[in-house]
């Protein structure tokens, strides 16, 4: 490995960096948060249109830049410092990547080139909050997270014209029943990506299915959170009519939602120590400036020892972080372990930037709260780091039969 960054890569973090720090500051940020869709479509339209952002990691073909997931894995650090509400996640991160796994040639062509370009988002619907689960990050990914429509999840049933797994589905053959919870921009994509269950009993598997965002029968609405900037969505679909993503191979769809739990994972480790990072560099400068006893907080042996203690955990996020990015698309899965390693990082520089501000870091005006809860929600999302951790030692076997437990 490398440990240099590229031309291109230092270019994509300076100038994605700048356009944050004008378009994303803590005002914007707030103002972005209370909007229905809980980010600011203009900061979206300017990633996108200024720096491609949205297709970075997608094949030249089809409208993307095509640059590796090591370099949108860099941006997402960006976006991480500035906690940064938007799509990217959810479409470029979690659904695009499925969409060129799985779909065939016409899907491809039709959807990849408007994700590419930021006109459309998408989201990955994965029933109740088995995110983790399903990209096979914090259990076994066997397909069962999906649920099975009224006991909960979403089930998938075919109609008159539609094709068991194998074939190519036209689309009017299938219809979805049942609700997923906390999906990431789930309120307001344009595109959703649903994992539902089909089958029956002895044939059950999970398959993907795409739903446009006004199907009939669909019911949305934003969802409150713990980290309000990462908006989540309720999807209900009540006999929803979708078209089938692939052949319908439910092996397959598996085996590309756990090549892409690893992915993902370094880019959300990458996303949180950028995180940490900010957040322990705000506290520095805040002790400082702040004074007590006549001189700066910042000047008690103490409070230099803790920020030590939590500037060493940041940089070995950082560096794990880096290593995952580059290391998942050539085959390692160390996605998880990165990430476990960025989230404790992320959640001690946030209790430490909450505790050193003092009061205003207990307060909704000032923004340590912000990093405190993005840490928190990511945990819950995405975690925690302890079974991140118990689930990449059991795949390595290095512990034999490995309990997760709460």
């Amino acid at each position: 490995m490398d440990p240099s960054f590229t031309a291109e890569q230092d270019e994509i973090r300076r100038t994605l960096r700048e356009l944050l720090s004008k378009r994303c500051g803590p005002p914007e940020l707030r103002a972005a948060l209370d909007t229905p869709a809980g980010h600011d479509p203009a900061l979206w339209t300017a990633l996108a249109d200024q720096l491609g952002l949205p297709g970075l990691a997608l094949p030249e073909e089809y409208g993307g830049v095509g640059c590796p997931v090591t370099d949108l894995a860099l941006a997402c650090e960006e976006t991480g410092r500035a906690l940064a509400p938007s799509p990217l996640l959810a479409t470029s991160v979690l659904t695009a990547p499925l969409i060129l796994a799985l779909g065939d040639d016409a899907q491809r062509a039709a959807l990849l080139p408007r994700l590419a370009s930021g006109d459309l988002t998408a989201a990955l619907a994965v029933p109740g909050p088995a995110v983790a689960t399903a990209l096979g990050l914090t259990g076994g990914n066997d397909g069962d997270w999906a649920g099975g429509g009224r006991a909960g999840g979403v089930q998938a049933r075919r109609t008159a014209g539609g094709r068991d797994g194998g074939g190519r589905d036209g689309g009017a053959g299938w219809r979805l029943y049942g609700e997923a919870a906390q999906v990431l921009d789930g309120h307001s994509a344009g595109l959703l990506l649903v994992a539902a269950r089909t089958g029956g009993y002895v044939r059950s598997r999970t398959l993907l299915f795409l739903v446009p965002g006004d199907a009939p029968g669909l019911v949305r609405a934003r969802q409150t959170a713990l980290d309000a900037t990462r908006p989540l969505g309720r999807v209900q679909l009540r006999d929803v009519e979708a078209e089938l993503l692939g052949d319908g191979d439910g092996k397959r769809v598996l085996r590309a939602l756990l090549r892409l739990g690893d992915q993902a994972a370094a880019v959300l480790a990458c996303e949180a120590a950028g995180a940490a990072g900010r957040a322990l560099e705000r506290t520095v400068e805040y002790v400082g400036q702040r004074e007590q006893f006549g001189r700066a907080v910042g000047s008690f042996q103490a409070v230099q020892h803790r920020l030590a203690d939590v500037h060493v955990q940041v940089q070995a996020a950082r560096s794990a972080a880096y290593y995952a990015a580059w290391a998942t698309p050539r085959g390692e899965r160390v996605g998880g372990l990165a990430l476990a390693q960025a989230l404790k990082a992320q959640r001690t520089a946030a209790a430490e930037a909450v505790q050193l501000h003092g009061g205003i870091g207990f307060t909704w005006e000032h923004d340590a709260h912000l990093y405190f809860k993005r840490a928190a929600g990511d945990d819950l999302l995405f975690g925690p780091a302890h079974r991140l951790c118990a689930r990449a030692a059991e795949e390595a076997r290095v512990l034999g039969r490995t309990e997760v437990t709460a």
